[in-house]
């Protein structure tokens, strides 16, 4: 075992935790709806969630590109990739596997901004199952030792790990955003995203953790999409090859998900030659524009191979050792994990959702949140208030 799993996760006694052994896992292009009272749901209660989700859009110009996500300084706001018009609010509420409501346009493919973060999360999961990560406690150096990684529109190298502060930084440092890793990626300086704010991004909002200076890999939690990006580039050299081909095959086909959804980096801007390879390294969000762009339904699939324990009919697409490792809490930071946002002491998600439930989450409240306890998936899209609606749809599992 590369890291120790407790017993008690977040404090939830995992024998207690409801095992969804018998979820329904729809088919690609089929997703059966049930009315909500047949699986013990509160229909009245639901729809005021519903209704309050249609009722908090997300206060942000349809063209998410005349927006500034992180509060860049001007020096750094430039927007690199690509991006899209965004749709209305749109949602769905899936229990037990089946779908009891819905609203929007939920097929409708959207960006889905730092809710990617959580798809960088599975890959390094699934390399980590497969023996190509050896262990989270590994340094990253060690998988970019004596590789060539350059902009090919630049022919310069790009900035690694062979530095003072940067070389004993290890796979968990990135992946619980504590890595301190230094330096500039794709035009981005590291120090872009320094005491960011996330509550104007419908994030919600942390405690103050604002630094004086840089710290050592592993001494200060902070959400850095610099370095976010540097971990997907850092990927490359485990999965040696593009990482949404990665998902493709790895995750998105075998869940059944549609032929709609796109994965990109900042075009131009993020090119690489790995060792020959010339290929587009992918972002984690769409803070400088890229990142999944998807629809509420394939989210809703992503949410439900975690809510089902990482499996999807007879695959094991994720290992529930992952699963364990990713939602303990960081010790800087116990509301998050390994790229996904936790409900440690129910202080994100509200006192009804249980507190082991867990999130991939990004700005303008495109969300998918998943609740073990009452085999719940929640997703949301354009929401200026995610843990109202998770509450209030808890709230109607609960209050039945």
């Amino acid at each position: 075992m590369d890291r120790p799993v407790p017993e008690e996760v977040r404090g939830i006694d995992s024998d207690h935790i409801n095992m969804p052994t018998t979820l329904y896992l729809p088919t690609k292009g089929e997703w059966e709806r049930r009315d909500a009272s047949s699986l013990g749901v509160d229909q009245a209660v639901l729809d005021q969630a519903v209704q309050y989700a249609n009722d908090n859009e997300i206060k942000w110009p349809k063209d998410p590109a005349k927006g500034n996500v992180g509060q860049d300084a001007p020096e750094w706001a430039e927007k690199l990739g690509p991006f899209k018009d965004r749709g209305g609010p749109a949602g769905v509420v899936i229990k037990d596997g089946y779908i009891v409501a819905e609203w929007g346009d939920v097929e409708r493919v959207d960006l889905t901004f730092s809710a990617t973060k959580s798809c960088i999360a599975t890959l390094a999961g699934i390399a980590f199952d497969k023996g190509l990560l050896k262990s989270i406690s590994d340094l990253v150096i060690d998988y970019e030792d004596g590789k060539s990684i350059v902009m090919t529109d630049t022919g310069e190298p790009v900035d690694g790990f062979d530095t003072d502060q940067n070389r004993n930084i290890t796979w968990e440092h990135l992946l619980q955003q504590t890595s301190e890793w230094e330096g500039t990626l794709f035009t981005k300086p590291d120090i872009v995203d320094w005491n960011r704010n996330l509550s104007p991004e419908g994030m919600g909002a942390v405690e103050d953790l604002g630094r004086p200076e840089r710290m050592p890999p592993g001494g200060h939690w902070e959400y850095n999409d610099v370095r976010v990006n540097r971990t997907a580039l850092a990927l490359l050299a485990v999965w040696k090859e593009p990482l949404p081909d990665v998902l493709l095959h790895e995750v998105m086909n075998p869940i059944g998900a549609s032929d709609t959804w796109e994965w990109h980096g900042y075009g131009d801007h993020s090119v690489i030659s790995f060792d020959g390879m010339t290929t587009e390294s992918v972002s984690g969000g769409a803070h400088w524009g890229g990142g999944l762009w998807i629809d509420t339904l394939d989210h809703a699939r992503f949410g439900l191979l975690y809510l089902n324990r990482g499996r999807w009919g007879d695959r094991q697409i994720i290992s529930e050792q992952w699963i364990d490792m990713m939602t303990v809490p960081c010790d800087l930071n116990d509301q998050y994990g390994y790229m996904w946002w936790l409900n440690t002491r129910h202080a994100r998600y509200g006192v009804n959702a249980s507190e082991s439930t867990f999130a991939a989450s990004g700005a303008g409240g495109n969300c998918v949140v998943v609740d073990p306890e009452k085999n719940l998936v929640v997703v949301t899209r354009w929401c200026e208030d995610v843990p109202g609606v998770v509450d209030l749809v808890a709230h109607a599992i609960g209050s039945s």
